[in-house]
């Protein structure tokens, strides 16, 4: 195909970092957009040593002004894939910190938003677009403890059912990946505030939890189909887990 280019969010680590290869295999021309400005310049530098294209550029999604100066810079754009996000704490609805669900909500959903409104113009004028939103299996179903993460993700689905709508009949296909549990660096100890045992603790028993290249290979999949094909929504889990708390553990 000719180099079309894909904009990733939150491409420093775990999934984003994985989509953002499987992409550039794929051949398309990868921005990789991350607040930690040195992580996204060792894999801009890494897939350029492979004969890839790939630039970085430090992005806060979060900072609309930033966003915007962000989109104004390229020079079109015809995959946007929102992976930032990420959960913090997991206190029940009684004693959660409003401070923790209102960062949830302005990453996984304000974050979407920001980078979608921005970017939709040159994605309408390629043509071809496509925008993925990494939700989550908590934006279709509950669990205790949850609750500010799954607050936000039901938002991040919301918003991606609704603007599939919205842009019916316009060049640009809205697709959801919606994955279960994946094992990577970050997520959990994220969550749990760098307490390494509870973060341990979520894959405890599980034998093959999903990986980032699992969940990057499955974008990069439902990315690829032929135009008139829109994966609408794809829920991902390991085979070890049939729901949020249904979960196979050896031993």
């Amino acid at each position: 195909m000719s180099t079309r280019t894909a904009v990733v969010t939150g491409a420093s680590s775990g999934i984003g970092a994985a989509t953002a290869r499987r992409l550039a295999e794929a051949g398309y021309r990868v921005l990789l957009t991350a607040r930690r400005a040195d992580r996204i310049e060792a894999l801009a530098a890494e897939l350029t040593a492979a004969g890839h294209r790939a630039d970085a550029h430090a992005l806060d999604v979060t900072d609309r002004s930033a966003v915007d100066a962000f989109a104004a810079s390229l020079d079109g754009c015809d995959v946007l894939v929102n992976n930032a996000g990420g959960a913090f704490g997991s206190e029940p609805v009684a004693t959660g910190d409003p401070a923790d669900w209102r960062a949830m909500y302005e990453v996984n959903v304000l974050g979407v938003l920001h980078v979608t409104q921005a970017l939709l113009p040159a994605l309408t004028a390629s043509g071809d677009g496509t925008i993925v939103v990494l939700s989550s299996t908590a934006g279709l179903d509950s669990y205790e403890g949850g609750g500010g993460y799954v607050a936000a993700k039901h938002g991040a689905h919301s918003l991606a059912t609704t603007l599939r709508l919205e842009l019916c009949g316009d060049p640009v296909r809205v697709v959801e990946v919606a994955p279960g549990m994946v094992r990577t660096d970050e997520f959990a100890l994220t969550r749990y505030r760098g307490d390494e045992k509870k973060a341990a603790a979520v894959y405890a028993g599980v034998a093959e939890p999903l990986t980032a290249e699992d969940v990057a290979d499955t974008v990069a999949w439902a990315v690829t189909r032929p135009s008139h094909v829109n994966i609408d929504l794809l829920v991902v889990r390991p085979r070890a887990q049939a729901s949020n708390r249904k979960v196979h553990r050896e031993g």
